[in-house]
């Protein structure tokens, strides 16, 4: 029954945006149920965001796809992610990428998150409780840097921490409206700006939450 939940979900997002078949399949392997929170389980195949506590919510499955597809990850050996939140744009990405890491600054979500991971049995995944905006200085440089919440620039930190040649896509706040946007770094900086759609994220808020 899930399997076939998920393949209809497969299905609708393709209806929408067209996704790879590594997407897809990486969208397949994955139970959405278990990175819902509890409450919320017949909706986890909608394509909607769902509220998640600590005032964070779960991006639309359309959402998570549309970022995976903008990375441009296949053959991509290592991806950062600032704001893990459920876990659920890692655990896709978790299927494509060979080395994932997700910094979360709210205690709770990070726990939560480490917990469904861990059910899923997906081992290729590192998470860190921290502020995002740091980055991840120990594994790094890194070929792609998402992030899954909206900034008003991009660190400078995390900048020096991706790799010559790679992508970093972000919800950016530009006029009081947020827009993905994908650089590509040459040269040291971000180059090549391209503005990919307007967008609703939760935005990027610095320091940490402890329980």
């Amino acid at each position: 029954m899930q399997a076939l939940k998920t393949a209809n979900l497969v299905l609708e997002i393709s209806k929408h945006f067209p996704i790879s078949p590594l997407t897809e399949k990486a969208f397949l392997s994955i139970n959405r149920e278990i990175f819902v929170p509890n409450g919320f389980k017949h909706l986890a195949y909608a394509l909607d965001a769902l509220p998640m506590g600590a005032s964070q919510w779960i991006s639309s499955p359309l959402t998570v796809a549309k970022m995976t597809e903008y990375l441009q990850c296949e053959g991509v050996d290592s991806v950062l992610e600032i704001g893990c939140g459920s876990g659920y744009q890692a655990a896709i990405l978790s299927k494509i990428v060979r080395r994932v890491f997700s910094i979360e600054r709210i205690e709770k979500l990070w726990l939560e998150a480490r917990e469904r991971i861990k059910v899923c049995n997906i081992y290729n995944i590192n998470t860190k409780l921290d502020d995002g905006q740091n980055g991840w200085a120990t594994f790094a440089p890194y070929d792609r840097i998402l992030f899954s919440a909206s900034t008003t620039e991009i660190p400078k930190s995390l900048i020096e921490q991706l790799n010559e040649g790679g992508i970093l896509v972000a919800p950016m706040l530009v006029n009081n409206a947020q827009i993905i946007m994908r650089f590509r770094k040459q040269n040291g900086i971000l180059t090549q700006k391209e503005e990919l759609e307007h967008c609703v994220f939760v935005p990027v808020v610095s320091g940490l939450e402890r329980n």
